[in-house]
């Protein structure tokens, strides 16, 4: 007993000290694998909050949730998957690996680093603490002036919407600000823009879009504040104010923010593609030219969101050509991807099979996003559930596939272990099915007129059987994702060792321990081409070399 308690007393201050070790850690490595951890928590809240949505709507007349609590529903579930899983899940891998794949020991300000996720935990805090406040907000995730008003939104549940999203989103600024630093000043020796691995070009861009794209969004928040709780009339429309004041603040962010979404799950699959197809990249330049198109393009399109508000002609025409031209630079990437795979010798383990499925469904949710800049079918369809579906065949067919194929590519580099190959083709299968049997039908349910944002519907609509087919799909979507977090819960405690370097990648992210040292790396890694590590370990390889190929250093 004399040495028992002793031990037990060891246990728990290692345990503290652990705890204080995490908590207050400016690693960048912890750091983003503590953004990971928080999104996925988000993603099951979000998720579930979906079930309940589709539960509701699964026949005529149900009553499983009140007009109110749907419209709480909805407006979670699309604040909780946009603010709080998709952006930080993405900035979470962007904090984890940049440092790595440009050869630096950490972030350029590694305290601002830590700060940011404590701001972001805080909003993601603060905005689900509404439920216990009074009830949630029930003003959509787009939260549309007046209805936010005092007058139409009583009690503190917009407030706390507002305060958690402003929170959140100078944790977002911050981590823009830090990664535009990170890459333009730590890059290793040699390292030059020509260079930079493509995932590090596209958090480039996406840092560019945030520092450009959050402040408007804040300025909105401020003004609704200020309407709410010290009577300035900036939306009121009864005193003067403009809703489609706050229309354009919030599409200014909200369609950059597409894009800042979509360009970091472009670069996972731009670093996933070329490895698992054994050739290069085709047509690096081109991949990088188009982002930066992209994200110039990305912020003048915001207004094709408002085409039925009763714009001028000339606008319209003016946002629905820059909504058809945004499309081209996109276009070009995919071009890149499916040329790398053409010809190549595919090993089509997990990490391939997401990043293939992310391929058809982002160009299914692209192909009707072409639809959508069109203004009379725009006009058609605006507010039903075929913007609904375009919606999540964008960001959920394409970021959250790629980032599986991120989760599966990566996670041997976070845990030194690889997630099971069989649970994954599994949660594959099932995910790409569940996918497109919940989001497919909504696009016929929607042309069939259903709107969206109707928490119930009449029996002679012709909604039901797309209803019940979406519903279907969204319980075998919670298959799939039990299955990924049974396989991360496995995997990370006894999973396969997966080596240093499992998939005999070329980027410096491998060049280290798998996880790896607090600092990176022992000395600074010299950079002679754009895939310093395969030079090091395959110099003789005739396939891989690049016109400004030099001898290459030994890498410690």
């Amino acid at each position: 007993m004399a040495v028992a308690e002793p031990l037990a007393m060891r246990t728990e201050l290692s345990d503290t000290a652990r705890l204080r070790a995490w908590s207050t850690t400016v690693d960048h490595k912890r750091i983003g694998l503590l953004y990971v951890g928080t999104s996925l928590i988000f993603l099951v809240i979000g998720g579930l909050e979906a079930l309940l949505i589709r539960w509701q709507l699964w026949a005529p007349e149900l009553r499983v949730l009140g007009p109110t609590q749907f419209n709480q529903l909805f407006t979670m579930h699309g604040t909780t998957m946009i603010f709080f899983v998709v952006m930080p899940m993405l900035l979470g891998f962007a904090n984890y690996l940049v440092p790595l794949m440009i050869g630096a020991r950490d972030m350029a300000f590694p305290r601002l680093n830590a700060l940011s996720y404590w701001l972001y935990a805080l909003g993601g805090a603060l905005t689900h603490f509404s439920f216990f406040a009074g009830g949630a907000p029930d003003v959509g995730w787009f939260a549309y002036a007046p209805l936010t008003e005092y007058t139409f939104s009583r009690g503190h549940s917009t407030d706390y919407w507002i305060l958690g999203l402003l929170v959140s989103g100078l944790g977002s600024l911050f981590t823009g600000i830090n990664l535009l630093t990170t890459i333009l000043a730590l890059r290793a020796p040699g390292m030059n823009l020509a260079r930079m691995p493509l995932f590090v070009w596209m958090m480039l861009v996406d840092a560019i879009l945030l520092i450009f794209a959050i402040p408007p969004l804040t300025a909105a928040q401020l003004m609704l504040l200020l309407d709410r709780s010290l009577g300035a009339h900036f939306f009121d429309t009864q005193a003067g104010g403009s809703a489609l004041l706050w229309q354009h603040l919030f599409w200014f962010f909200g369609h950059p923010e597409v894009y800042i979404l979509a360009l970091p799950a472009f670069g996972m699959i731009s670093e996933i593609v070329p490895v698992f197809s054994r050739k290069v990249i085709f047509g690096y330049e081109s991949v990088a030219a188009a982002t930066v198109t992209i994200g110039v393009i990305s912020m003048g399109v915001w207004a094709h969101h408002m085409f039925t508000v009763g714009m001028s002609d000339v606008l319209d025409a003016i946002f629905s050509g820059a909504s058809f031209l945004i499309a081209v630079p996109t276009g070009i990437k995919m071009f890149n991807w499916i040329a790398t795979l053409y010809g190549g010798r595919l090993r089509f383990e997990s990490p391939l099979l997401f990043a293939v499925g992310f391929l058809a469904m982002f160009v299914m949710g692209g192909l009707t996003g072409i639809m959508l800049a069109a203004v009379p079918i725009d006009w058609q369809v605006s507010d039903s559930y075929f913007v609904v579906a375009h919606f999540h065949y964008v960001l959920f067919g394409g970021s959250l596939f790629a980032i599986m194929a991120g989760f599966f590519y990566w996670f041997p580099k976070a845990s030194g272990r690889r997630l099971s190959e069989r649970l994954g083709r599994w949660q594959f299968w099932i995910m790409l099915a569940g996918f497109n049997l919940t989001f497919g039908p909504m696009h016929v349910a929607g042309l069939l007129g259903m709107p969206r944002r109707i928490y119930t519907y009449s029996d002679d609509r012709g909604w039901t059987l797309w209803n019940q087919l979406a519903t279907v799909g969204a319980l075998v979507l919670g298959v799939a994702f039990v299955l990924f977090f049974w396989n991360l819960f496995v995997s990370w405690r006894r999973g396969a060792p997966a080596g240093d370097d499992p998939w005999d990648a070329w980027t410096l992210e491998w060049a280290t321990h798998s996880p790896p040292a607090p600092y990176n790396f022992e000395t600074i890694p010299p950079v002679h081409s754009r895939r310093p590590l395969w030079d090091l370990k395959h110099p003789q390889d005739p396939d891989w070399i690049l016109p400004d190929r030099a001898q290459p250093e030994v890498i410690a």
